[in-house]
This record gives structure tokens, C-alpha cells and sequence, in this order.
């Protein structure tokens, strides 16, 4: 796997924090209390950012065996955007939003290939959270054909308070469910959407399925459960993008 920058010691971390690098993630020794921690914890919550407690091999390893005095961050190769920053500027816009939400995708290559599609079908914002995902490094950005540094990307702590926030904002909350009734094609999505895809193990979490307006299923033919996450974004935003530009 392929890491992104790393900064480590406690003054370049806290220096980084203070500059509002884009950290994709902070690694601390186990154990660790005192000021420091709560110090990192506090920001780290404030900006969504993933912090995470391990071993000293693990950051003897990802230090390459220097002095990191207990704490290193990761840089991430994007900037997040704060959603409730960016929300005016893409509702301002001379088109309906398309927001595409990612709950528990955690396969570093479907998120770059949806990614990839995303920026190809006009979505205005990708959203992601700030646990229980793909980390976006290298690879990703490889995969995504570098549409994750032409996206805006935001991560947040909490998708159920995303969704709200978006409702709020007048757009309509669509999800792929593999048990819904409606086929997609029954689903308008020539209005402001926001499409919520799940892990493919569990699909969407049940706390966002309860606040979708809309959910739908791809029609198939064959025997095997599901498609490939990355498979289905391409033909749900494929019909999206359809049903927003007629023939």
C-alpha cells in the first residue's frame, strides 16, 4: 500500500494542524494521555479528521525507525471541503446538485473507480466519513484517473447529520438497496439528488435508509447476489446523468 506524506514529532503535527494541512489520518503511540492527546482528539473531532491509537511498530515502521516522539499524521493528497461551506456555491449553480455519499466503502480501488465516474457523470460533491472507509492515498487517486484531485471531496464525522443537513437544503435522499422494490428507472432523479451507495457486504447502514426519500434496485438477470460497488455507482450515475440529458 502506498502512504501519502508523513509528518511526525509532536511540533510538526500540532504545526500541521495549526496550518490545516489536509491530514487524512493521526496515528498515536498506545496509551498515550496527558495534554497532547486531548489536544489532538479535540481538533481531530473538530475537523474530521481519523485518529487512530497503535502500536510503537507501527510507527516505528511508518517513521522509518526516526524519533516521532509518540505521534505522526498522514497527508493527504487532497483538500476536504467542508460541506455546509460548500453547499451555497454548488446550490447557486444553474443546474440541479448531485451529491454522491459513500457509507463504509472501504476497497482503496472502488473508491477510486467511482470517483472516476463521479467526475465523468457531474457529480458536484463526493462525501465521505471520517471512519470506516478508504483511506485516499496513491492508489486511489491512480485508480480514479486523478478525478479525486478534480472532485470535491468532504468527510465527515457523522453521515446521519450530513443527511440532515442536506434535507434541510431541499435535496432528495436516494439509496441503492438491493431489497427495494422500485427498479431505478421508476426513480426520478431529475431533481436535487443525493445518492447514498453501501459497502457491498451490508449494504447502506439502516440509520440512512430510514431518511431516504427514494430507494432502488438494479434490474438483473443473473444468479450472483450483487454487482461490484464501483460497477453499480457507473450504471445508476450513467442513468442519472440520462434522465438529465435527454436525447
Amino acid at each position: 500500500m502506498s502512504e501519502g506524506q508523513v509528518i511526525y514529532g509532536k511540533h510538526p503535527v500540532l504545526e500541521a494542524l495549526n496550518e490545516e494541512l489536509p491530514i487524512e489520518k493521526i496515528l498515536v503511540l498506545q496509551g498515550t494521555h496527558g495534554e497532547l492527546e486531548k489536544t489532538l482528539r479535540e481538533t481531530c473531532k473538530d475537523r474530521s479528521i481519523p485518529m487512530q491509537q497503535v502500536p510503537k511498530e507501527v510507527l516505528y515502521k511508518l517513521c522509518k525507525g526516526n524519533n516521532h516522539q509518540g505521534v505522526a499524521a498522514i497527508i493527504s493528497p487532497v483538500e476536504y471541503q467542508d460541506l455546509k461551506g460548500l453547499l451555497p456555491f454548488i446550490l447557486a449553480q444553474d443546474h440541479h446538485p448531485l451529491f454522491l455519499v459513500l457509507d463504509r466503502i472501504t476497497d482503496v480501488r472502488n473508491l477510486g473507480a467511482i470517483a472516476r465516474s463521479a467526475e465523468l457523470l457531474g457529480v458536484d460533491a463526493l462525501i465521505v466519513s471520517s471512519k470506516h472507509r478508504a483511506r485516499i492515498d496513491e492508489e486511489a487517486i491512480k485508480t480514479s484517473a486523478g478525478a479525486l484531485l478534480k472532485l470535491s471531496v468532504c468527510r465527515e464525522n457523522s453521515l446521519v447529520t450530513t443527511i440532515d443537513v442536506l434535507k434541510s437544503a431541499g435535496i432528495r435522499i436516494a439509496a441503492a438497496d438491493a431489497k427495494a422494490a422500485a427498479p431505478i428507472r421508476a426513480i426520478d432523479f431529475s431533481q436535487p439528488i443525493a445518492l447514498i451507495l453501501g459497502s457491498e457486504d451490508e449494504g447502506v447502514h439502516p440509520s440512512l435508509l430510514d431518511k431516504c426519500d427514494d430507494r432502488f434496485q438494479i434490474p438483473q438477470s443473473g444468479t450472483i447476489d450483487s454487482f461490484n460497488v464501483s460497477v453499480a455507482a457507473g450504471i445508476i450515475l450513467y442513468e442519472i446523468y440520462n434522465q438529465r440529458h435527454p436525447l
